[in-house]
């Protein structure tokens, strides 16, 4: 039984490192703009921290940098977290780009590390405009195959939510490149809220309700340029919570 709980709880505490960079949406990349890029691609970098809660307690934090030049960006991330004496750090750095052919945001090539409890060293490589990955996860290699839907790391698809909703798509589909399967999870648009984030005060919060293999919920900020504030994950018996803290930019 304690094993058990162990598992519980490190299951949950990686799947909130690996929700944090969904929270860091880039603020003022115009992905809903399609004109051609300047001949000068903009320089700029964004830098976010963040908090998370696991069943109200708070057990950890994040950190997270962006570099965009133009329509491409690098992204790495490195969190930590622990509970009950279960700790688990997740590090990453993923490679995107603006697809001209098919109109959205697509992962060129990412590598993950997590390590404590669940340990794992994962890159992965896309092709086919996202439709094709190859995972190595500690020397395995597997192939994956998406015929309609790009496969997407974190912080793109992330990325591919927000260009949505400046689309004003009410419902879409996503998957995300998981460590050992393809995860597909289809998106809702719920109506607007209004709440107090710290240290922003009151704002209008639109959430989108993700379902399929986990459940969560995330709020947009169009205030902040539809910028993503907090993620709750819905448990059965545990819960999460990841809020922005702290956001700065180099960016116009």
């Amino acid at each position: 039984m304690t094993r058990l709980i162990a598992c519980m709880f490190s299951r949950v505490l990686t799947l909130l490192l690996g929700l944090a960079p969904m929270l860091a949406l880039s603020n003022n990349v115009l992905a809903h703009e399609l004109k051609p890029s300047s001949t000068e691609p903009v320089q700029c970098s964004r830098s976010s921290s963040y908090d998370i809660y696991l069943s109200g307690i708070h057990t950890g934090t994040m950190k997270r940098t962006e570099k965009w030049q133009g329509k491409t960006a690098v992204v790495t991330s490195n969190s930590k977290a622990s509970i009950l004496g279960i700790g688990t750090q997740y590090q990453q750095r993923a490679e995107l780009f603006w697809s001209n052919q098919t109109n959205e945001w697509l992962t060129e090539q990412f590598h993950q590390k997590v390590t404590g409890f669940r340990a794992r060293d994962m890159q992965a490589t896309f092709s086919d405009n996202g439709r094709s990955s190859q995972v190595d996860i500690d020397g395995d290699i597997e192939s994956y195959r998406s015929n309609d839907i790009a496969l997407r790391d974190v912080d793109t698809l992330a990325i591919q939510m927000r260009e949505y909703l400046l689309r004003g798509r009410q419902q879409f589909a996503l998957i995300r490149q998981a460590s050992d399967a393809m995860e597909p999870y289809q998106f809702y648009v719920q109506q607007p809220q209004t709440t107090e984030i710290a240290p922003w005060g009151e704002l209008s919060l639109i959430p989108v309700k993700q379902t399929g293999a986990e459940e969560v919920t995330y709020y947009f900020a169009p205030a902040m340029d539809y910028q993503l504030v907090k993620a709750r994950y819905h448990g059965i018996i545990l819960r999460g919570l990841i809020q922005l803290n702290h956001y700065s930019s180099s960016c116009d």
